[in-house]
C-alpha cells in the first residue's frame, strides 16, 4: 500500500508541475482575450488527456513538449491564441485516439486545417530525401495555406533539439544533421535569425561535440575582456545619444559558435583571428516615419568617434531583405586596433529580426502592399503549380531559394527587383512577366548589350530585349538560377511538346484513315509498344519530327479492329530480347545504354567529338570525370582504344527519347558573294534545326565556315550537311570535332 501512495504522491507533484507549466504559457502569451484564453484552455485540457499514459525518452510526462512548443510559438515567436491552441494538439492526431474530425468539431476548420498540415509533415529527412520527397513538397503546401504550419513545425523541432540528450547517439545524429540540412535554413528564410542560430549551435554540439566545446570555452574565457571592451567602446556614443535626447537601448550579441565555426573555416583562421565574435546593437525607440532619418543619424554619430569601414557598409532599411529584415550595419575601428560591428535599427526592425514572420505581419501597414516575404511565398507556390514536377526537384530546388543571397537590380524605369545571387538575364526576365521570359533575346545591361546567360551584379540596371519569334529551349535551365524561371521554362518546353504531339497524332489519324485500321485507344497502346516508345505523347512527338515510318502500318494486320503483328514481323520481340540479355551480360561484357543509368556512375558526352544519337560510339573510364562518351571516329578514338583499351567500354544509345544536342560543322570552299545567307537560308527552311554559331574566314577567295547547330541524331545532321553540299561554291562538308581531348 505505501508504495501506492508513494506513486500517487508522485503524479500529485507532476499534476501540479504541469499545470505551473500551463500557467507559464499563459502569462507567455500576452494581450489575450478571455476567449483566447478559453480555448487555450480546452486545448491543454483534450491534450492532456490524449497524452496521458505517454511518457518521452527522459521519463518525464509527454505533455510537457506539447507546452513547450506551444510556449516558444508565444515567447520566442509572438504568435497568437490559434497557433498556441494548434502547437498543443499538435501530436495528438498522429500519436492518440484523437482524429482530425474530432479537431475540426472541438476547435472549427482552421485549427484542423493547420493541425492536418502538421501530421502530413514527416519526421525525417535527409540529403537523400527521395523517401520523404513527396511528404515534404506536402508540407510545403501548406505554406501557402497557412505559414503557422511551419512555424509549429519549427518550434517542435526546437525543443526536440534542447531534449536531445536523452537519446541514443544514433539518433542524436540524425536529428542533428536533417536540423541543420532543412530547419535551420527554413528558420533563416522566415526571419528567425535567434532560432536559425541555436538550431545551428545545437546541431554542431552534437555532430562536431569537440569543436563546439572548444569554441564555447574560448567564448567563456574572453568574456570579461569582451565586456569591458565594449563598455569603453560604446561610453562617448551613449554620452551623445543621450544629449541628443534619443531613447535608445544598447545590447552587445555574440556571434553563434556556428557561425564563427563557420567563419573560421571559410577564412582558414584560429578563433583569436575571427575579430567580429561580437556586434554592438544600437535600438533606438523611434515612430515608423522617423526610423530611416534617425538610424542615419545614429550611424553619423557612431562616424564621428570610430572610423567606417566604406566596404563594409549594409544598408538594409532602404532594401529589405527578402524575409523583411530591416537594419543597418557597419564595421568601425576601435582605437585599440580592432574592427567592431555596429548594427542600427528601431525598436520595430529589431522585434521583426528577432521574432521574424509574426512581427513582420503584426507591423504590416496596409494589406495591399506586397511584402518580399510575400513574393517568396508566391514562389513557393509557383513551384508546387507545375505538376510535372519531380519531387526531389522540387527539394533542391526549394532549398536553394531557401539560402539564396540577394542582389539588387533596377528596370529602366528605376523600379528594384530583388534576385538570388547568381540570376541571369533571365532569371530577371521572368521575375518581371512569364511572356517577357519566353521571349527574350538578350538585354540591355548599364546600356551595353549582353547574352541570356549574362550574370547580374549588385546595382544593375536591365532592360530586356524581346522578338515574337523566340521561344525556350532545354539550354535555358543551364542559364537560370531562380526555381521561379526554372518552373516557368519547364512549363514552356513542356507545352510545346504537347503542341508537337498534337500535330502527331492528326498526322497518325489521317494514317490510319488511309490504311483502315481504327484509331482506338487500344490500337494507340499496341503502336507505343510496336515502336517501342514509353508514352503516346511521345510517338506523337516523334511522328510529328518525322522520326517514325508510319509505312510500317501496312504490316500490320487487324483482328476485329485491334491491331496484330505479322508473324515476318520480329524485329520487336529481338530487340526486347537483346535488352534483357544486356541486363544479364557479366562485368567485362557491361554496356551503357545511353540515356539509362549506369550502375549509379556518372557519364557524360565527350567535348571533343560531341557525340550525337545514330553515332557509333564507346565509353572511356576517365580518371576523375567518371565515364566519357566518344564517337568511335573521334580524333582521339584510336589513341585510346589502342593504347587504354582497358579503360574502354560498349556503350549504345537508347532509343527511348528525343533530344536535341550539339553538333559541328566544317565547311570549306570557294568564296561567293552571298554565300553565307544561302547557307543559314538552309538552316532558317531546315525543320527543327537552332544554330547556336557560326563563323567564317576567308583567305584569297578560299573560306572555311564553323557552323555549330543543335539536331536530334546523326540522319537529322546528314540531311542538313547534304544541303549544304549542293550550294554552289561549297567543296567540302564535314563533321568538326572542336576540342582536344582531355582526361
Amino acid at each position: 500500500m505505501s508504495s501506492n501512495t508513494a506513486v500517487h504522491i508522485d503524479l500529485e507533484k507532476e499534476r501540479k508541475e504541469i499545470l505551473n507549466a500551463f500557467k507559464g504559457l499563459l502569462r507567455a502569451l500576452k494581450d489575450r482575450s478571455r476567449e483566447d484564453t478559453r480555448l487555450i484552455r480546452k486545448a491543454f485540457d483534450v491534450a492532456v488527456e490524449a497524452h496521458k499514459d505517454m511518457r518521452r525518452k527522459s521519463g518525464e510526462p509527454y505533455i510537457y513538449h506539447p507546452i513547450a512548443v506551444a510556449r516558444i510559438c508565444a515567447e520566442e515567436m509572438g504568435l497568437g491564441a490559434t497557433a498556441v491552441t494548434c502547437a498543443l494538439l499538435h501530436d495528438t492526431v498522429e500519436d492518440t485516439h484523437i482524429t482530425l474530425q474530432d479537431v475540426e468539431d472541438l476547435f472549427g476548420a482552421k485549427v484542423r486545417l493547420i493541425i492536418d498540415g502538421l501530421t502530413k509533415i514527416p519526421e525525417v529527412f535527409d540529403e537523400n530525401a527521395s523517401i520523404q520527397a513527396e511528404n515534404f513538397r506536402k508540407m510545403i503546401l501548406t505554406i501557402s495555406d497557412d505559414i503557422r504550419v511551419v512555424l509549429i513545425k519549427l518550434a517542435d523541432r526546437l525543443h526536440n533539439m534542447r531534449t536531445l540528450s536523452s537519446m541514443r547517439v544514433d539518433k542524436q545524429l540524425k536529428i542533428a544533421s536533417e536540423t541543420k540540412f532543412l530547419y535551420a535554413p527554413l528558420a533563416h528564410r522566415l526571419g528567425l535569425y535567434s532560432i536559425k542560430s541555436e538550431l545551428e549551435d545545437l546541431s554542431l554540439m552534437y555532430c562536431e561535440p569537440e569543436v563546439y566545446s572548444k569554441i564555447e570555452s574560448s567564448l567563456k574565457s574572453t568574456k570579461d575582456v569582451r565586456n569591458r571592451f565594449i563598455r569603453r567602446f560604446m561610453l562617448p556614443v551613449k554620452e551623445a545619444l543621450t544629449n541628443e535626447g534619443y531613447a535608445f537601448d544598447i545590447k552587445a550579441r555574440t556571434k553563434s559558435v556556428s557561425s564563427i565555426w563557420r567563419k573560421m573555416n571559410s577564412k582558414g583562421i584560429p578563433f583569436e583571428e575571427v575579430y567580429d565574435v561580437f556586434a554592438v546593437r544600437i535600438i533606438v525607440d523611434t515612430p515608423i516615419e522617423l526610423e530611416k532619418p534617425d538610424c542615419w543619424r545614429i550611424y553619423s554619430i557612431v562616424t564621428d568617434f570610430y572610423q567606417p569601414s566604406p566596404d563594409r557598409l549594409r544598408d538594409w532599411i532602404s532594401t529589405p531583405r527578402a524575409n523583411g529584415y530591416e537594419s543597418l550595419h557597419t564595421t568601425v575601428m576601435s582605437p585599440q586596433g580592432r574592427w567592431v560591428e555596429v548594427q542600427i535599427r528601431s525598436k520595430r526592425m529589431d522585434e521583426i529580426a528577432e521574432k521574424g514572420l509574426a512581427a513582420h505581419y503584426k507591423y504590416k501597414e496596409s494589406k495591399s502592399e506586397e511584402s518580399k516575404f510575400d513574393r517568396w511565398i508566391a514562389e513557393i507556390r509557383d513551384l508546387l503549380d507545375n505538376p510535372d514536377a519531380n519531387a526531389l526537384d522540387f527539394i533542391n530546388e526549394f532549398k536553394a531559394n531557401l539560402f539564396a543571397d540577394e542582389i539588387y537590380v533596377f528596370t529602366p524605369k528605376g523600379e528594384l527587383r530583388v534576385l538570388p545571387v547568381g540570376s541571369t538575364i533571365l532569371d530577371f526576365a521572368y521575375d518581371i512577366h512569364t511572356d517577357i521570359g519566353d521571349k527574350c533575346i538578350g538585354a540591355k545591361v548599364n546600356n551595353r548589350l549582353v547574352p541570356l546567360s549574362y550574370q547580374l551584379n549588385n546595382g544593375d540596371q536591365l532592360e530586356i530585349i524581346t522578338s515574337s519569334k523566340q521561344k525556350p529551349n532545354e539550354e535555358w535551365l543551364r542559364f537560370v538560377n531562380s526555381a521561379r524561371a526554372k518552373q516557368k521554362i519547364k512549363s514552356s518546353l513542356n507545352e510545346e511538346r504537347k503542341q508537337i504531339a498534337q500535330d502527331g497524332k492528326e498526322i497518325l489519324e489521317r494514317k490510319c484513315k488511309q490504311y483502315n485500321i481504327k484509331f482506338s485507344p487500344e490500337n494507340i497502346s499496341f503502336l507505343e509498344k510496336y515502336f517501342q516508345l514509353p508514352s503516346a505523347t511521345e510517338m506523337n512527338f516523334r511522328i510529328a519530327k518525322g522520326k517514325i515510318d508510319l509505312t510500317k502500318l501496312r504490316d500490320l494486320k487487324q483482328v476485329k479492329g485491334i491491331l496484330q503483328i505479322e508473324k515476318k514481323t520480329t524485329s520487336i520481340k529481338k530487340d526486347k530480347h537483346e535488352s534483357d540479355v544486356y541486363k544479364k551480360i557479366n562485368k567485362k561484357e557491361d554496356v551503357i545504354v545511353i540515356g539509362d543509368d549506369f550502375k549509379n556512375i556518372q557519364y557524360q558526352m565527350a567535348r571533343c567529338c560531341n557525340p550525337i544519337p545514330g553515332d557509333e560510339v564507346f565509353g572511356f573510364i576517365t580518371i576523375n570525370e567518371g565515364i566519357k562518351i566518344h564517337r568511335t571516329n573521334c580524333p582521339n578514338a584510336e589513341n585510346l582504344l589502342s593504347k587504354m583499351e582497358y579503360r574502354c567500354i560498349k556503350a549504345r544509345w537508347q532509343s527511348q527519347q528525343l533530344i536535341e544536342r550539339i553538333a559541328a560543322i566544317q565547311i570549306n570552299g570557294i568564296d561567293n558573294i552571298g554565300l553565307v545567307n544561302r547557307l543559314t537560308e538552309i538552316i532558317s527552311k531546315q525543320h527543327n534545326v537552332n544554330m547556336k554559331s557560326i563563323s567564317f574566314e576567308t583567305d584569297d577567295g578560299i573560306f572555311e565556315g564553323r557552323i555549330r547547330v543543335m539536331v536530334y541524331d546523326t540522319e537529322h545532321l546528314e540531311q542538313l550537311m547534304s544541303k549544304f553540299e549542293q550550294v554552289e561554291g561549297v567543296q567540302r562538308v564535314t563533321r568538326w570535332d572542336s576540342e582536344e581531348y582531355v582526361d
